[in-house]
């Protein structure tokens, strides 16, 4: 009988510029090495073609599913597909791999994925089917599209919180550097980057008598797990799910935080947390959606994002953003400022579980 079509795993990796400052160098040396991680595991996996496609080497004004739908036409695989970025489910395990390399690998019309609304990673059968993809914007849209368009049955991965965790940022490694079981180097890279509130955050999560607050991308899930392992009561403000993959949807990101902002400043961030609540995590990039739109070609570069993450505020030259950071960091109540992991499956890290 002969052997089965192995599938094609495509890594869209961005790499810095030439002038890409030292954050930024930091999480591509990180990603460089998840990416050499997720290549062992896949070829102890029986993955025997694996493509990196260089973001910077092959920019164009195509949207990624005419990229995608290029290399498939190139490659001419017999067999399924697993599309993932270079900064994905860096806790990734073998028992998830075996699972995308069986789905890639089944009969019919089958995916999996991390997060069906918001992919990292998704395997399918029949790469072929990607063909027809040429119209999507970005690889997050890719289950939905397989689902509604395709014909598709999809399904998540379990362990979707553990699978929710990017590696996006240096705040996101610092947290993987606190998790005993994520990949050794990246523990190691982690732990030299303080997460700035957390120990404060800590102990107000502990104290029944305190309230904190959380402000962006969070989820359901999260909420439920804080209700359940924090003592503190939990103020929320869920906003902006699926900025990047609802963006062309007509409507303009707005945040209620971020409309506060508007009208007290940037520096009032600190005492607006304090009459809400006793601390806060905040994910910026919903205030910057807020403020200038979802595309982040408009925003503060990444290594400005990088820095205010930190509380860092030397060195960003956005004047918003950089009296923002100073605002959270000589705040007299703790705030943590970040991205969506921070907010999502990373907060559980941040607490202490």
């Amino acid at each position: 009988m002969p052997d089965m079509p192995r599938p094609l795993l495509l890594i869209f990796h961005q790499p810095p510029g030439p002038d890409a400052a030292p954050f930024s160098n930091l999480v591509s040396v990180a990603r460089d090495t998840l990416g050499e991680h997720h290549v062992r595991m896949f070829a102890r996996a029986g993955v025997r073609r694996m493509l990196l496609i260089s973001g910077r080497d092959a920019e164009r004004s195509a949207p990624f599913g005419q990229r995608l739908a290029e290399i498939v036409a190139h490659e001419r695989p017999r067999g399924g597909a697993i599309v993932m970025n270079g900064g994905a489910v860096p806790l990734l395990r073998p028992r998830d791999v075996r699972h995308l390399v069986a789905t890639a690998g089944s009969p019919g019309r089958l995916a999996a994925t991390n997060n069906r609304y918001s992919s990292d990673i998704c395997a399918l059968s029949r790469a072929r089917t990607l063909l027809d993809v040429g119209s999507l914007a970005t690889d997050n849209g890719l289950p939905r599209w397989l689902a509604d368009v395709a014909g598709y049955r999809v399904r998540e991965l379990p362990a979707r919180q553990r699978l929710g965790i990017d590696l996006d940022t240096p705040l996101d490694l610092a947290l993987l550097g606190t998790i005993r079981h994520g990949p050794r180097l990246l523990r190691r890279l982690g732990r030299a980057i303080v997460i700035p509130r957390r120990a404060a955050l800590r102990r107000l999560a502990a104290d029944p008598g305190a309230e904190l607050l959380v402000a962006g991308r969070t989820s359901s899930a999260t909420l439920h797990w804080l209700e359940r392992h924090v003592s503190c009561r939990v103020r929320a403000l869920v906003e902006e799910r699926g900025l990047k993959t609802t963006a062309a949807g007509g409507r303009p990101p707005r945040s209620v935080l971020g409309r506060l902002l508007d009208l007290r400043g940037p520096a009032a961030l600190g005492d607006i947390v304090a009459e809400l609540a006793d601390g806060a995590i905040i994910d910026t990039r919903v205030l910057l959606a807020d403020r200038l739109g979802a595309d982040e070609a408009r925003w503060p570069t990444a290594e400005e994002r990088f820095r205010s993450d930190l509380l860092l505020a030397d060195g960003i030259t956005d004047p918003w953003l950089a009296t923002l950071t100073r605002s959270a960091a000589s705040a007299r109540v703790p705030i943590q400022l970040g991205s969506h992991t921070l907010v999502g499956p990373g907060i559980r890290v941040l607490l202490g579980s």
